[in-house]
């Protein structure tokens, strides 16, 4: 268990204790602390527009993303030294716990770049699983929205402590489906022919800019359901839980899990539909 400073008590056996509810407790605060230094950063702080690009020119990054994963690993590794950490931002420790942090400090950093609500801090535990890393615990923090999801393996999953169901829309035809465009200039404007093709099976579609925000809206249903490809595993880890918890189906292609090739989630009553317009308009190919 955790103590209040954020000290994790071993188990019998000498290992830090792993159930999916301490990780979270460790987890949410912390995130909540970051949302909330990213916010008072927009006021006026230079760390939160000074800006550099990473893989392409519009892949931008702060100052704040910088810190804020600093910040993040640091608390993680003094409450968990023997955990292992992934970050967005270059952060690689490898553990010899068997649980590893998957950290987006900064996920939708356009949106937090022009202070447009659309960005928020992630955070995922992971242990290994059959078929790679299985995230156990999740909290995804937005603090514009003031809104804090939190999921944890098998507990159901929460937006601001109320529990969350993804909606039922009636049909595809009436469904608000989210995507997302990759930052390679050669991605775009092949996603843009599939969202073309898949137009007219739909209501509409959203780009939010935020993958973790998009699936997390899939959770509470205030999108029907969302695809994407090329994301990162930070990008998903922790809101593929989420959305799973509140109820939706949230895979790859034909029944792989959710990866960099493709992600899609939504209600199980509309996901086969659109699993198979998106496989028809050869959605993973870009």
């Amino acid at each position: 268990m955790t103590d209040p400073h954020g000290q994790s008590h071993a188990q019998p056996d000498g290992q830090p204790d792993a159930a999916p509810d301490t990780l979270l407790a460790l987890a949410r605060p912390l995130a909540e602390e970051v949302a909330a230094e990213l916010e008072r950063a927009l006021e006026g702080d230079r760390r939160a527009t000074t800006v550099d690009s990473k893989s392409t020119g519009t892949d931008l990054v702060t100052e704040m993303d910088r810190w804020a994963e600093r910040h993040i690993t640091e608390r993680i590794l003094a409450a968990r030294p023997h955990d292992g950490v992934l970050g967005e931002e270059g952060a690689d420790v490898v553990g010899t716990s068997g649980v590893t942090w998957c950290v987006d400090p900064i996920d939708g950093t356009v949106n937090y770049v022009h202070a447009m609500p659309g960005f928020c801090v992630s955070i995922a535990a992971q242990v290994a699983g059959e078929r790679g890393p299985e995230t156990v615990a999740a909290v995804v923090a937005s603090p514009l929205h003031r809104d804090v999801f939190t999921a944890t393996r098998g507990g159901g999953a929460f937006r601001n402590d109320r529990p969350i169901r993804c909606g039922a829309p009636p049909s595809l035809g009436r469904a608000v489906v989210g995507t997302g465009f990759g930052y390679d200039p050669d991605h775009p404007a092949r996603q843009a022919a599939v969202v073309a093709q898949v137009i007219p099976r739909i209501a509409d579609v959203r780009r939010g800019g935020s993958a973790a925000l998009d699936l997390c809206w899939v959770a509470c249903g205030r999108l029907d359901a969302y695809w994407e490809v090329g994301l990162n595993p930070w990008d998903h880890a922790a809101a593929s839980l989420v959305a799973t918890e509140a109820g939706a189906r949230c895979e790859g292609l034909h029944g792989a899990p959710p990866s960099s090739a493709f992600v899609l989630a939504a209600p199980p009553d509309v996901f086969a539909e659109l699993h198979d317009v998106l496989a028809a308009a050869d959605a993973a190919s870009v």
